[in-house]
This record gives structure tokens, sequence and C-alpha cells, in this order.
């Protein structure tokens, strides 16, 4: 056990082992002791020497941490004692660093130490990066870390962060794509900040840090694990921003998992923590003596505000928050911080950055801060206040650039504060006893300061960026000088400074000023040209040959001259388009025009510019390219190369293309309006077609339904003849078995003739009311066979559908057709856009003339067709209201048949209760003559049936019709 001693620090017996010899010793005990206290010691003997000896200890000793993480997982000392040495070899942090580095001897003459070398640093990186590389060779090693992490034992899993995280440092992509396929894997990480002791949950804040880092998969799967709910909550219990480093470390956590990654933004805006960003920015009255940790931590939370409104976003998911934020009152608490006392200047510069990209292109944002008044005596808006400290030459500069900002954004798409502004320059609403926006602007273009002329100038012209009306408006702005003399225009003072020579900035600013005021404004081109003198400066300053920077004023000249040529209406005889670039080919040339003018775009400064749309520049005289006027110079710079070469039969050819088009796009007005009128009115036919078609359906629905009707009145006027006919049936029968009568007395046999031949008199009135009823019910067939003729207008009615599907087809035609009109006509337009760029020749306007005769012709029968179908829609409805009549009709006669139909039951109904009455009185007649012949019987007499009765009778009628003839 020597090697121990001497390890462990007790006293050596003989000469003492290397340190190679001892790591060697101690990696053979680790591999071959079957005792775990044996590999315990050896363990913890290897970490005390990981930090000296790191380059033997991971060269040797990696592979049986290894094993030992995997084999002894039951005890967690050993484990602790593994990843802590693991964590020694692979961590590159210099105060992990500074045991191994020896100081170097300090001679009596140099009092201080001596840094670590610089080349033993890099060394101690790459061996770092080497390390890393071998351990995560294996994947399922890093698997092994991730596992040992589910362990609650702060002795293994407090190692077993820092040693991940060691790891992602070192092999950033390599480490997240292993975590990333690891089932579970991001989950166990964020189970860290879970953890009720505050080291592990701190460091897991370190950990999710390097993992998040330019990995949109694992942000969003962070993201999805309620990350943001449990960071807000961390936030909160730790004091907000008066909180210490932890709130730091979530907030930049927060920053890598918001930062260009749209996803998570929308979930974060979806998830209403937007809202609860506004406790973060509450300040009291008295904001000095803030600690330096607070300054940090608000100035990461401003930028995380700023993340979420930054103009790379997507413009549709800028707006949705910043529409949030003004509802929240986030925006009111940002303009509090901005106009509150006692801020210190990097914080106020943020707040004004961060309020700037709020307020960017949304209206009722940008109406709320021209709202804001700074609290002084009288309160002045804090558009002027903060004018003031962009003019100001003793402000700091970052603070002037935020300034700028912040102006360009509250004009940036706002046409009303653009007005708001322009108007404070203007003779009618000058207040000389109050400080104007335009006032402070003008101030600051003319002073002394050539940052205050270039910061006064770029303000102003997004005053007039893309708007026409307040560029004439700012021709009317007149400026007195100086005493005696009569007032001048603020666009000839403009060019006044810019002649006499000021610093390259100035000019800059006010040559960019001018490009944006005269540009697509003729009439702003026209007051610039009618100075003489402003043409021949520019001609001057483009032709010498001056110094790099001096170039970038003639380019800028040249843009101006290009827009003067470009935007020309020809209203000045000296200076019309012809003759400016008869001017140019003299005295400058084309071709050394174009290099001056394609010089802007090769220029440094230009391309930083053009980037992104906030002023971020190292240093004041670096200031020289506003991001608005970029975009202007991209779209010039190709139409004025264009226009000045173009020669003036080229330009005479153009303008006749230009009028042709304009007749041929009057024609094509004019077609479409004929076009929109025929789709109004074959929609309207549409319409009357689906609504006469539907009503045909309803009538042909109706006409079923009576027919129907009608069939059932058949059924039941058949049934009730049959029960008639059997009745009559039972009456003769019963009228034929009462006739039977025999042997009775003279007097009540004569009693019983009176009443038989009462009841045939009653018999006979039966039968006639019978008849009757028969002849109802055949006048009621009759009308019912009418009814069923009127059943023939269903012919009619396929007919009706017959003309309405070939109206349909002749409609569709005509669609048709006028799709082919469409697709002519856009032929046509985009010829005619060709010819613009190429002269037109003469043959195609000869084809364009024949193709509009072809149009009109067709449009002629276009329209002839509509009128046809006009008439077949007139007939159509005619036609259905023939057929609504013819149904009315039907209507009536049902409801008649149906009165004559319900009368006929009552009849049959009093009929039937006769017939029954009738019943049981010859029944009582049959049982009285029945007991009259017994009667007669039992006197003796001599009863003859009612047959032998008429038999005689008719045998006396033949004897007398015998005597007669005798």
């Amino acid at each position: 056990m020597n090697f121990f001693r001497g390890v462990m620090g007790g006293q050596a017996v003989g000469p003492q082992p290397s340190g190679a010899e001892t790591i060697q010793k101690l990696c053979d005990r680790v591999a071959s002791s079957t005792l775990l206290e044996d590999r315990r010691d050896a363990v913890r003997a290897l970490k005390s020497l990981s930090k000296k000896y790191r380059m033997e200890v991971g060269t040797q000793a990696m592979d049986h941490l290894i094993n030992i993480l995997q084999t002894d997982r039951s005890d967690s000392e050993i484990l602790g004692y593994a990843l802590d040495t693991l964590y020694n070899i692979i961590c590159n942090d210099e105060e992990e660093e500074q045991d191994a580095v020896t100081p170097l001897p300090v001679s009596g003459k140099h009092k201080n130490v001596s840094a670590p070398d610089e080349n033993a640093q890099k060394q101690a990186d790459d061996l770092g990066a080497q390390f890393t590389d071998t351990f995560i060779q294996e994947p399922e090693h890093v698997s092994l870390i991730l596992s040992l992490l589910e362990e609650f034992d702060f002795h293994v899993r407090w190692p077993g962060v820092k040693l991940l995280t060691a790891l992602l440092k070192n092999q950033c992509t390599q480490v997240q794509g292993v975590i990333l396929v690891s089932p579970m894997g991001v989950s166990r990480l964020m189970d860290l900040l879970a953890d009720s002791r505050e080291v592990i949950r701190n460091d897991g804040l370190l950990l999710l840090q390097q993992l998040t880092k330019s990995n949109a998969a694992i942000q969003k799967i962070v993201a999805f694990e309620n990350a943001f709910e449990r960071l807000l909550d961390i936030i909160t219990e730790e004091g907000s921003s008066d909180g210490g480093i932890v709130v730091e470390d979530c907030l930049l956590l927060l920053l890598n998992l918001l930062k260009n990654n749209s996803s998570n933004q929308n979930f974060f805006k979806e998830g209403s923590y937007i809202q609860r960003m506004k406790p973060w920015f509450e300040v009291g009255d008295d904001n000095s003596g803030w600690s330096a940790q607070k300054v940090t931590n608000l100035h990461l939370m401003l930028q995380l505000v700023r993340v979420m409104v930054s103009p790379v976003n997507s413009p549709g998911a800028t707006a949705s928050c910043q529409k949030s934020m003004y509802q929240c009152g986030l925006l009111q608490q940002l303009c509090t911080i901005l106009m509150a006392t006692g801020v210190p200047a990097d914080i106020l510069t943020e707040t004004i950055n961060t309020v700037s990209e709020v307020i960017r292109g949304s209206q009722v944002n940008q109406d709320y801060f021209a709202s804001v008044n700074a609290p002084s005596n009288p309160p002045r808006p804090a558009i002027v206040v903060l004018l003031m400290s962009m003019v100001n030459e003793r402000q700091p500069f970052v603070l002037r650039c935020a300034v700028l900002y912040c102006f360009q954004c509250f004009l940036y798409k706002n046409q009303k504060g653009q007005g708001e502004i322009v108007a404070t320059l203007l003779p009618s609403t000058i207040d000389a006893n109050s400080i104007s926006a335009g006032q402070l602007l003008c101030g600051g273009l003319f002073s002394a300061d050539s940052l205050s002329n270039w910061c006064a100038a770029v303000a102003l012209a997004h005053a007039l960026q893309d708007n026409l009306t307040q560029k004439e408006q700012l021709l009317r702005v007149q400026l007195a000088t100086s005493l005696g003399k009569p007032p001048v225009s603020l666009l000839q003072q403009c060019t006044n400074i810019l002649s006499q020579g000021s610093k390259v900035q100035t000019r800059v600013g006010l040559l960019m000023l001018l490009c944006t005021w005269i540009s697509n404004c003729p009439i702003a081109v026209t007051h610039f040209l009618h100075n003489q003198e402003n043409v021949p400066f520019l001609t001057a300053q483009i032709s010498e040959n001056l110094g790099e920077d001096e170039r970038l004023v003639q380019g800028l000249c040249a843009l101006l001259l290009g827009i003067c040529i470009y935007h020309n209406d020809n209203s000045l005889e000296n200076y019309t388009k012809d003759k400016l670039k008869q001017l140019i080919e003299k005295r400058i040339g084309k071709e050394n025009f174009v290099e001056k003018l394609c010089f802007i775009t090769k220029h440094e400064l230009y391309s930083r510019a053009a980037q992104k749309p906030q002023p971020v520049f190292p240093s004041p005289e670096q200031m020289l390219f506003d991001h608005e006027f970029t975009k202007l110079v991209k779209d010039l710079e190709g139409v004025i190369t264009k226009a000045v070469h173009k020669s003036s039969e080229e330009e005479k050819k153009e303008e006749e293309v230009k009028k042709t088009l304009e007749q041929h796009d009057n024609i094509v007005t004019q077609y479409k309006e004929l076009i929109r009128e025929q789709d109004a009115q074959i929609q309207e036919l549409k319409e009357q077609v689906e609504s006469m078609t539907s009503q045909n359906e309803q009538m042909q629905t109706t006409v079923t339904q009576q027919l129907s009707q009608i069939q059932q009145h058949k059924d039941q006027y058949n049934i009730l003849k049959l029960k008639l006919g059997k009745e009559n049936q039972s009456q003769v029968n019963g009228q034929g078995e009462g006739s039977q009568v025999n042997g009775l007395q003279t007097e009540e046999l004569t009693q019983l003739r009176e009443e038989v031949e009462e009841l045939r008199k009653q018999q006979t009135l039966l039968q006639t009311q019978l008849s009757d009823k028969d002849a109802l019910i055949n006048s009621l067939k009759s009308e019912a066979a009418q009814t069923a003729e009127g059943s023939a207008g269903a012919t009619e009615n396929t007919e009706l559908l017959k003309e309405l599907e070939a109206l349909r087809s002749q409609l569709q035609s005509q669609s048709s057709e006028i799709n082919q009109l469409k697709t002519e006509r856009q032929e046509l337009v985009r010829r005619a856009e060709a010819g613009s760029s190429n002269a037109v020749p003469s043959s195609d306007s000869s084809i364009d003339t024949a193709k509009m005769a072809e149009l009109e012709s067709r449009l002629a029968a276009q329209t002839t067709e509509t009128e046809r179908l006009k008439e077949e829609t007139k007939s159509l409805t005619a036609s259905r209201a023939d057929l609504e009549q013819q149904l009315a009709s039907a209507t009536s006669t049902v409801a008649i048949l149906q009165t004559e139909k319900a009368k006929q039951q009552t009849d049959l109904q009093e009929s039937k209760k006769e017939q029954d009455d009738l019943l049981m009185l010859l029944a009582d007649q049959d049982q009285k003559i029945h007991s009259l012949k017994q009667r007669l019987k039992g006197l003796g007499e001599t009863v003859e049936d009612e047959d032998d009765l008429d038999a005689r009778d008719q045998t006396d009628d033949d004897d007398e019709e015998d005597e007669e003839e005798d």
C-alpha cells in the first residue's frame, strides 16, 4: 500500500513512483479488485489526481471509469467519484485549470503575477475536446449518463449534470444528436428544474442552456415539456428583476427557446405568457443605485420582449404579439420606464429600442405612443423629448441611435404620424411658444454637428417615405435665414448647405433626404430643377476625380440627377429629359455616370445597413446609410441606368407604346365592364332558372299528390258503390219474403194492403233517392276524370325541364366563350407589357388591332345571345304562370271534389239510417202479417199468398181486356 500512502499524503519509504506509474497501478486496482471498498478507494485516488495529471488519467482510466458506471450502479459513492473524475478530465473551465498551472517566477521589478500561457490554455481546450470525442464515440455512454440522472442521490445527480454540461460545451452538436434520439432524454433533463435542491436546479438551467443552443427540434421539445411555465415560476420566486444569477440563467434559457423559433414564439403567445412579463418592468420613483445584477436581468427581459416583436419575424406573428402587449399593458409599462428618472443609460437605451419594435407597423400602438407625455412642466410629448436627445451632441452615441430608430418605427407605415410631423413645419401650425418636432428636426438639420445633421435628415426622410401628399406639403415650408433677407424654401436651403462643401456625413444625409423627397414626385423634381444652380452643381460634383470618401457623395449626386431624369414631367423647357441626358453625355459621359451610380451599392456600409432596420454602427463616422434608403437605391438603380442609356427615338417609341398601352387599357377596361355586366346578367339568369326549376319540381310534387288523392277518391267511391248494391239486394229479398199473406179477414186484409202500399211508396221514394245518389256519384266521376286530364300538365313540365337544360347548356357555352375572351385579353396585356421594354413592331400593332376587332365582334355576338336568352326566360316565365294557373284550377277542383265527397258521405249516412228504419218497419209489418195469417187460419179462412193475388189480378186484367176486345 505504499503508493496509497504517497497519494494520500503519508510518509513514503524508498523512491517515489512517478505520476503515470501511480495512475497505472490505480487503474489495475480498479480493474482487478473484487472488493467494492478497494475499487472505491482507487477511484477516489484517481479523482484526486485527475486535475494535476489530466492527460494520464484521461488516457488510462476512462474505460475503467465507464465500466464502474455500468457495473457498480448500486453504490452511489463510487458512482459520484467516477463522475467527478470524468468531469475533471473533460471540463475546460479556467478555474478548474488553475491548480494545474504553475505560476512563473516574478522578478523584483514586476509585482504582478503572470497570467497562464495562452498556448497552454489552448492545449487544455484541445485536450478536453479529444477526451469528449473519445467518450461520445459510443452513444451508449451518453445514454448511461442520462440514466444516472434519474438517481435522486445528490452525489450522483449533481456530478452527472456537470459532466453532461461539459460534454455539451465541448461537442454540442454530437451530444445534442444523441440526447435527441434517446428515449425520454429531454424529459429527464427537464425534471432537473423540479428538483428541490437549488444547486442541482441551477446547474440544470446551465445544462439546458447548452442543450438548446441552435437546435430547433430540442427547443420545441423543451418548450412543450412545460418549460415556459416552470421558468416563469422560478423567475417570480427569485424576485423577478431584483433576483440574482438564477433569474439571469432563466432568461438566457428563455432567449434560447424563443429566438428565431416561430413555433415556440406562437406557443408562448397562445399560452398567455406575455401577460406574465408585465410585472417585470414595474419601477418605482427612486431608481438610483441599481445593482449590476438588476441591470443585467432587466436588459435580458427587454431582449426577451424584442425577440417576440423582432422585424425578422413573420408580419402576422409580430402584429399579434404587438396587439397582446398593448392589451395587457406591457407597452404602457415600458413607456413609464422611458419617461422615468434615474434609469441607467444602457437600460434606457434598450428600453427605447424595445418600445420602437413594439410600435413598429402597429397603428394602435403608434397612436398610443404619440399620446404619451413626459412628466415635465409644461408636459411635452415623448416624441419631442426623445428628439431633443437625438439632436443633442452631448448625449451618448448609442442613445441617439436608439432615438432615431424609435422615430423611424413610429413613422413606419404610419401616414397619420407622418402628416402630424410635417404639419409642425408648415407656417399655419407653428407655435412660437412651444418646441415642436419639426423645429427640432430643422435645428438638427442645420446645426454644426454632422451627426445631428445626418440623424435629422434621415428622420425627416422617414416622414416622407411612400407619402406623396407629405412630399408636396413639405415644399410649402419656408425658412428665415437671417434678418432682412427673404425666406427660402426648405428644399433650397438643403441644396445651399450641400453646395457649401460641409462634412461628408452631412452631405450624405442631405442627399439621402433629397433623393427620398423628389422620388416619385414630379412636382418636387420641378421645384428642384427650377433653381438654376442645382444641375450645374451636380454635374460638377459627378465629373470630378476625387478621393475614396468623395466617391460616395458623387454616387449619391448621380442618383439625385438620375431621379430628376426618371421622374421628370418635362414641364421646364431647359431641363427636359432629353436635355438632361445630353448634358450627362457631354459633361460626364454615360459610362462614367453609371459607374459613379453603381459605387453606392458596392460600399461596405451600404451592405451593412441593408441587413436590418435598426441603425447599429460601431462609431459615429461609419453612420452613413439608412436601411429604408438602401431599398430605394435598389429600386432606382436599374431604372435610372436604363433611362440614361435610352435614346430620344427609343423614348418616343416608349411614349407611343405607353399611349398604345393606355388606349389598350381603356379598351380592356370597357371590355371588363361589359364582361362584368354580362356576368351579372348570366348570374341573374342562372338564379331565375334555378328558381323556376325548383318551382317546377314543387308543381310536379303537388300534381303527383293530387293524382294520388284522386285515386284514393276513386277507390272510396267503388267501395261505397259495392256497399249500396249489397244493401239494395237485401232490401229486395226482404220485400219478397214479406209478401206472403193468406186467410185475412176483409177489414184486416184491406188494412194490411194499405200498409203494404204505403211501404211500397216509401220504397219507391227510397229508390228515387238512391238514383239521385247514383247520379251525383256519376257526376263526381266525370269531374274526377276532368281533373285527371289536368295531369297532362306533367308532360308540359317535362318539356319545360328540357328547355331549362338547353338554357343551361347555352349559358355554359357562353361562360366558356367569356373565359376565352378573358384569356385573350390577358395575353394582349402581357404582350403590351413586353412591348414597354422593347420597341413594339408595327406588325404586332396590326395583330392587336385585329384581335380587338375580333373581340368586339365576339362581344356583339354574346350581347345578341344574351338578349335571346332573356326572351327565352320571359317565355319560360309565361309558361310557369300558365302552369301555376292550371295548378290553381286543379287545386280548386280537388277542393270541390272533397266537398262533394263529404256531402255524399253525409247523404249516404242518412240513406243508411233511412234504410235501417225501413228495414225495421218492414220487419214489423212482416211480423204483423204473419200474426194476421195465423189469426185468419184460426178463423177457418183461406189465406192466399201475395203471388196468388198477383196472378189473380193478372187474370182479372186479361179477362177485362178480352171483354173489351169483344
